[in-house]
């Protein structure tokens, strides 16, 4: 099922047994982005969104995707992601290029990580690193790797791509 499709049986209610712990697993969707995105903003004045961008720029061998690929990898629209974008390089941390393709007359655009950029993300990850382990990684302690298996389950449930993307 990806998130347009709808379920063509009856409808199944939660039973008691889970009720608890979906409302405890939607309040973690819910609070959790927000305290992140606030200590990183705090911080190092970066959204969630942007520090994901720069992480995943790092991550690639020449440190640039298309804007394509990190609207998959962030689940957005070319306009969000473009925006998103367009912060990072109004602080010098990504440049962008258009790319012409070769005879089919196609263009694209890049997203490249800048030596500012990687500096940022540098100065960022040891806070951010250390508020993750404690709300989620320690928190998990032993069944963090099963978190993370039922996390992939829902991501392929939902119909999303299931790694980073194509580098």
């Amino acid at each position: 099922m990806n998130l347009a499709e709808t379920g063509d049986g009856p409808t199944k209610r939660i039973d008691e047994d889970h009720q608890q712990e979906w409302i405890a697993f939607v309040k973690v969707l819910l609070v959790l982005p927000g305290v992140l995105e606030a200590q990183l903003l705090r911080d190092c004045d970066l959204t969630l969104l942007g520090y994901m961008i720069l992480a995943r720029l790092a991550d690639t061998p020449n440190e640039t995707l298309r804007m394509s690929q990190i609207a998959m990898m962030a689940n957005g629209s070319l306009p969000r992601t473009s925006q998103a974008i367009s912060r990072l390089e109004d602080r010098g941390w990504v440049r962008r290029t258009v790319i012409s393709g070769r005879g089919q007359g196609r263009r694209f655009t890049t997203a490249s990580l800048t030596e500012a950029g990687r500096a940022h993300l540098a100065r960022a990850t040891p806070e951010h690193t250390a508020l993750v382990h404690r709300l989620v990684i320690e928190p998990a302690g032993d069944q963090f790797s099963a978190l993370g298996s039922v996390a992939q389950h829902i991501v392929e449930a939902l119909g999303l791509p299931a790694g980073p993307g194509p580098n």
